[in-house]
């Protein structure tokens, strides 16, 4: 009996100080247990794009299949090239032929035609000379009797041609010495900048047969096959983009002062295996909202909530879209103390 007071005393005493050391420090703040992490729950966002030409034609391959990984320029799908390609040729000669004519006015006539112009006006004013002389000759004789009134009339019509021709080759002369004129050149340099943009436009549709990804990603879906005749814009692939991620979550109004922009986070699923993946809160919608019915919370689901957009740095390969995701917030000021 002597042997068992002391052991049920020493029991007593080590409870005793059990219950004061889980106790009465954290009564008086010696002692404060772990500040609780509060989650909040989302699914990650689905993204994903749909895919198609922005020239129509006729489908000749597609390279890749549903569930193929793509990188960001990799070609997907291609068309018939042929008729695009003709286009460009023939923009390109009529690029050459309309720079051909505007290099000829900036150049002017050519020195021999400046020469024949000077013959051809040289020409006229020895015909002109010749039929003055013969008026000449006619007046005299007409005045002597010799010849009738008309030929003196016919002499004189011919003169008159002469002066008219001499004129004209002169102007002629005159104009193929001046050189173009700046409104035809002003002219002819447009045409030519129209025909290089429809050449810029001809090139473009021809560099449009070729279908690239735009990011990096996951084919979905492969909607067309080899042989079709597609439209512009019509869907030949779904693409989901696998970078980057967000995650869509939703923090009620009472919850609100917890989060804002940039605020560390991390996230995990149902599967993760390890510490999960860091993010950071990136969007906080200024609009509140009643939860939606995909997003499950210890709340009611008539609470309005404010919906977040997570971004998280380096996702894995788990982290699917359209998966249910828990985001874990750090503990506030007031909790961490």
């Amino acid at each position: 009996m002597n042997k068992i007071v002391p052991v049920v005393l020493l029991v007593a005493a080590a409870g005793a100080a059990a219950a004061w050391y889980w106790g009465v420090p954290q009564r008086y703040g010696y002692l404060l247990p772990a500040p609780p992490t509060q989650e909040i729950y989302g699914n990650v966002d689905i993204r994903q794009v749909s895919l198609g030409f922005r020239v129509g034609g006729r489908l000749a391959a597609v390279a890749v299949e549903e569930g193929d990984a793509v990188k960001t320029g990799d070609v997907l799908a291609r068309l018939d090239a042929g008729p695009y390609e003709i286009a460009v040729r023939a923009a390109e000669e009529n690029v050459a032929a309309l720079g051909a004519t505007l290099d000829k006015l900036k150049a002017g006539a050519r020195p021999s035609e400046i020469e024949q112009a000077r013959a051809a006006y040289e020409e006229q004013v020895a015909s002109l000379a010749n039929a003055e002389q013969a008026l000449s000759r006619a007046g005299q004789l007409r005045s002597q009797g010799t010849v009738a009134q008309s030929n003196l009339d016919a002499a004189t019509a011919t003169r008159d041609m002469a002066s008219a021709r001499v004129a004209s080759a002169k102007a002629a002369l005159a104009l193929i010495e001046e050189g173009s004129r700046a409104e035809d050149i002003a002219g002819a340099e447009a045409q030519l900048r129209a025909a290089e943009a429809q050449l810029d436009s001809a090139r473009t549709s021809l560099a449009d047969t070729e279908l690239k990804a735009p990011a990096d990603g996951v084919i979905l879906s492969r909607v067309s096959e080899p042989g079709a005749i597609v439209a512009s814009s019509t869907n030949v692939l779904v693409l989901a983009l696998t970078e980057p991620v967000w995650v869509r979550a939703y923090v009620s109004e009472a919850d609100l002062g917890r989060v804002h922009p940039g605020l560390k986070v991390k996230v995990t699923s149902d599967g993760t295996t390890g510490a999960g993946y860091q993010g950071q809160v990136g969007f906080i919608s200024p609009v509140a909202e009643f939860t939606p019915k995909s997003v499950e919370t210890p709340d009611l689901r008539t609470d309005l909530v404010y919906r977040l957009r997570i971004i998280v740095d380096h996702p894995g390969k788990d982290l699917r879209q359209g998966m249910p995701v828990t985001v874990h917030l750090p503990p506030s000021a007031s909790e961490a103390r």
